[in-house]
């Protein structure tokens, strides 16, 4: 026998008792059918309520072939449901209104797009963070783009019909020729059990469409409908959209950042944008006078270890490694006055920046570096790779790099 749907005649029941008609164990869950509920099951772009029975906690509701199933989880292994008893359901009354909303201002929404626009909503979906809805202008082909202009339009007459406070009124049909007459969105695609919802006057609504969702009495309960933003998608067009106290809340989050914003640029929300255009402007120019430095100094040092490395070809000097150390300056910074000086070597040179923890290796590629670092780094703790005339090694500590200097250089010699 189908499970007796209480929330289609009385969308604001938060509490009901009932009888449980069957009980299916699946793991620590138990799966419980019962005569009548006020639980909505998942089904047509909507969430399922939440909430609980005998104080378990409801984590799914399902629904097929006109039976509702409760998915409900039993920490306690002593629980025991017998078919027959009376339990007493209650729903997440916050949950459910907030369903009520989002879905009635996503049906106020979609029928201004259809009006105004003669676009169909072709896929709708009310996740955890936003709603979509996938808009096709296919019922106007003088209409090939929806601009934003557009969606702000339809968004101020959705929120007008909102204001307005127009009656939300649900009627059930047994079969659809019974619907037939009146003013449908779109064309019913089932053929009995069809409840049809109308938001303002029956002869000229603001939106007259099939939906098995729930929904407050009146649009005026959904508050607010905000559109968030609007994207290509398939030949249609996506809208993220919020309503109720989830718009609000969105509303409050931009809210905050703007005055933070406000109070950092010393500015207000008419300034804001030229405000932060000018620091940007400003960032962009020390960017620049930044990398023109950097690459200064880059030169710079690169000449430097040039003219060391020159002299080092005439010395007396018999080690076998040349260390140099840079505190100052970024990894890659110190890897590109490395990659400068390879043709030059003869030994093998080190920079050293303790800054990093990091020793890189330079060789004309007759010491291989990415060997010398995979073979000695890891006695010190140390992590790297590289190739024969490049490598890395990074160490937890600075007390390691020059062991493991002292280690390459009688290695070497």
């Amino acid at each position: 026998m189908n499970t007796v749907k209480l929330y289609e005649k009385d969308q604001y029941l938060k509490h009901c008792k009932a009888k449980l008609v069957d009980v299916t164990e699946s793991g620590k869950d138990f799966i419980l059918v019962l005569d009548q509920t006020i639980f909505f099951p998942t089904g047509g772009g909507q969430s399922c309520d939440k909430g609980k029975i005998n104080d378990f906690e409801v984590s799914d509701v399902y629904e097929k072939e006109g039976i509702i199933f409760h998915k409900v989880r039993c920490n306690d292994s002593n629980i025991v449901w017998n078919i027959g008893d009376e339990v007493c359901c209650e729903i997440d009354w916050e949950h459910r209104f907030l369903n009520m909303q989002r879905h009635c201002g996503e049906h106020i929404l979609s029928g201004i797009f259809y009006r105004e626009y003669g676009g169909v909503n072709r896929g709708f979906h009310m996740g955890d963070s936003y709603m979509t809805i996938d808009i096709n202008l296919e019922e106007n082909p003088a209409i090939t783009v929806l601009t934003w202009e557009m969606a702000e339009r339809a968004e101020q007459l959705a929120n007008q019909v909102i204001w307005s406070n127009a009656p939300v009124v649900i009627r059930h049909f047994e079969t659809n020729q019974e619907a037939a007459d009146l003013p449908l969105r779109k064309a019913l695609t089932i053929d009995k059990d069809i409840s049809i919802v109308c938001v303002g006057d029956t002869e000229n609504p603001a939106d007259c469409v099939a939906c098995c969702g729930t929904h407050p009495s009146t649009a005026g309960q959904v508050g607010l409908v905000k559109i968030l933003r609007l994207e290509n998608y398939k030949g249609m067009f996506r809208i993220y959209c919020e309503a109720g106290s989830r718009a609000m809340e969105i509303f409050n989050t931009y809210h905050h950042i703007i005055t933070k914003l406000n109070n950092k640029y010393s500015a207000n929300s008419e300034d804001l944008l030229d405000k932060m255009a000018v620091q940007e402007e400003k960032t962009k120019a020390l960017r620049n006078q930044f990398h023109l430095l950097r690459q200064s100094i880059i030169k710079e040092r690169i000449q430097a270890l040039s003219i060391d490395l020159e002299a080092l070809k005439t010395s007396s000097d018999q080690t076998a490694i040349i260390a140099k150390e840079y505190n100052d300056m970024a990894l890659d910074d110190l890897l590109t006055i490395g990659r400068a000086l390879t043709s030059q070597l003869t030994k093998l040179l080190a920079i050293i920046s303790r800054t990093d923890n990091t020793v890189l290796l330079f060789s004309d590629g007759k010491i291989d570096c990415g060997k010398l670092v995979k073979e000695n780094a890891a006695i010190y703790q140390g992590k790297g790779g590289g190739n024969n005339t490049n490598a890395r090694a990074i160490f937890p500590k600075n007390d390691f790099i020059d062991t493991f200097i002292d280690l390459l250089e009688k290695h070497l010699r």
